[in-house]
């Protein structure tokens, strides 16, 4: 009778994991994926070695906002992913002046960013549709649309959420 009782919860702890490694692989494959930040380029707003939930659902609905903080994949090499700040959106006139943003020639108040930035001017440049124009918030020290040009759609993994390591900074990406 015990070898019986032993082989069910075998089974049962055999069946246990099957399912939880299913419902892993669902929930990192379509719900959401941890990312690991490797650079300086969106500082303040994360940090080298910080951690961070991305929701790959957000976008199945609705379109990305401008500031939204996204995952995506490079445009030059889409083994790679970048996460950067939606900046502008498809029809958008985008340019950079005295280190101000000015998006279809009215400027854009940006308090996200560090104040100490200084930066050439760019474009004016019209982002095409089913695309966007993304930037760092650490703009002198930021690889992005200025420089390999616009992101499309369809390399959109997903939205920035929640900042889950390091534990003194865990909170809401912004």
């Amino acid at each position: 009778m015990s070898e019986k009782k032993s082989s069910l919860t075998m089974k049962e702890l055999i069946e246990s994991i099957v399912i939880a490694i299913v419902l892993a692989i669902i929930i990192r494959t379509f719900l959401f994926e941890p990312f690991w930040i490797p650079s300086r380029s969106m500082e303040p707003t994360l940090q080298i070695s910080d951690r961070i939930i991305v929701t790959k659902f957000s976008y199945w609905l609705s379109e990305p906002k401008r500031g939204d903080v996204v995952v995506f994949e490079y445009p030059l090499d889409t083994s790679k992913d970048y996460v950067k700040r939606v900046i502008g959106l498809p029809g958008e006139k985008i340019e950079i002046r005295d280190g101000k943003l000015y998006i279809n020639d009215i400027l854009v108040e940006e308090p996200y960013l560090p104040t100490e930035l200084q930066f050439p001017d760019f474009g004016p440049v019209e982002v095409p549709e089913n695309a966007y124009f993304m930037m760092g918030d650490n703009r002198n020290n930021s690889s992005d649309s200025r420089d390999w040009g616009f992101v499309e759609r369809e390399l959109l993994i997903g939205k920035s959420q929640f900042i889950y390591w390091p534990l003194d900074r865990i909170g809401r990406v912004k």
